[in-house]
């Protein structure tokens, strides 16, 4: 399914298209709060620490279980990544199964199970903050410092997947960026005891692309983001082509690419979870960029960890 977010999701300044889905957006609100009534919330014999956002993707989840797999087994424990198991998610399964175990299951409380059973002793619960059968021992939110909320609506007439109240359920925040006392300032009033730290993002092979020509493409949930990156480190990008989130590319479009970059004298590239996507025998035609999570003030986040296991 090809799925491109709305323009005017990221808009300050609220569009004619959100007031036209607002009631829309208000069921969902009223259906989640139901789903969170009947929801049984169940207990586990192991921490869960809850990898999550409210802004719907692009908040960069992904690379920060991987950092956090890196804590825990520097902390001498066992972990293992636990998701909800989609079709289309698959390169973040890949990418995750080069650092340890991924256990998947359409409910994700029994891929914890299944957890318990191979002497796993913490899991790192990617995605489900919306998921009230699961009890969690650290919830932590991701947030963008540049998409921040939005336009502050719930979808679809917002790319908020619930109220931003929900934070009271939370006890951390990562954004990713730039330090925004506005945005500090935002999350405080609505639990003022959450934990807030900043992330970036360090590129761990950009060298190879300085000096060159770069013709860039991606498929995430925030693309610009992949763009901004790489023009952040003096990359020159030639031409900027975006696909919607998780997308599958077909052989047409991935000859259409390579012609393009070969057109323009240019080195074809994108990120690491697009590159997983990619048939085989078009791979070496295309370069990837492998990104790493650097957390602002570590050491008093891995305190916080510590604290549930």
């Amino acid at each position: 399914m090809k799925f491109y977010k709305p323009k005017f999701w990221d808009k300050k300044n609220i569009s004619f298209l959100s007031f036209l889905l607002l009631p829309v957006s208000f069921l969902i609100i009223a259906l989640s709060f139901f789903k969170k009534l009947i929801a049984k919330n169940k207990k586990v014999s192991l921490p869960v620490i809850c990898i999550g956002n409210i802004y719907i993707g692009g908040t960069g989840k992904t690379p920060l279980t991987l950092e956090i797999f890196n804590i825990l087994k520097n902390l001498n424990k066992n972990p293992a990544f636990i998701r909800k198991k989609y079709q289309n998610h698959k390169d973040e399964v890949i990418l995750q199964k080069q650092f340890g175990p991924v256990f998947e299951n359409i409910k994700r409380i029994d891929a914890i199970n299944d957890a318990v059973k191979k002497n796993v002793n913490v899991v790192i619960l990617d995605d489900g903050f919306q998921d009230f059968s699961v009890n969690k021992n650290l919830s932590i939110l991701c947030f963008n410092e540049k998409q921040w909320i939005g336009n502050g609506f719930v979808i679809p007439a917002g790319p908020l997947r619930e109220k931003l109240t929900a934070m009271k359920r939370a006890q951390c925040v990562i954004i990713n960026g730039k330090e925004n006392i506005h945005i500090e300032k935002k999350i405080l009033s609505i639990n003022e005891s959450i934990k807030i730290f900043y992330s970036k993002y360090i590129p761990l092979n950009i060298d190879s692309f300085r000096g060159k020509k770069i013709v860039a493409f991606a498929g995430i949930g925030n693309p610009d983001n992949f763009f901004d990156l790489l023009e952040d480190n003096k990359i020159e990008i030639l031409k900027k082509i975006n696909f919607p989130d998780h997308y599958n590319y077909s052989e047409d479009e991935l000859q259409k690419l390579i012609m393009i970059a070969k057109e323009k004298n240019a080195i074809l590239l994108t990120t690491e979870k697009d590159y997983l996507r990619i048939d085989e025998n078009y791979k070496k035609n295309i370069k990837y960029l492998k990104i790493k999570t650097d957390i602002n003030n570590k050491n008093q986040f891995v305190g916080e960890i510590k604290k549930i296991i």
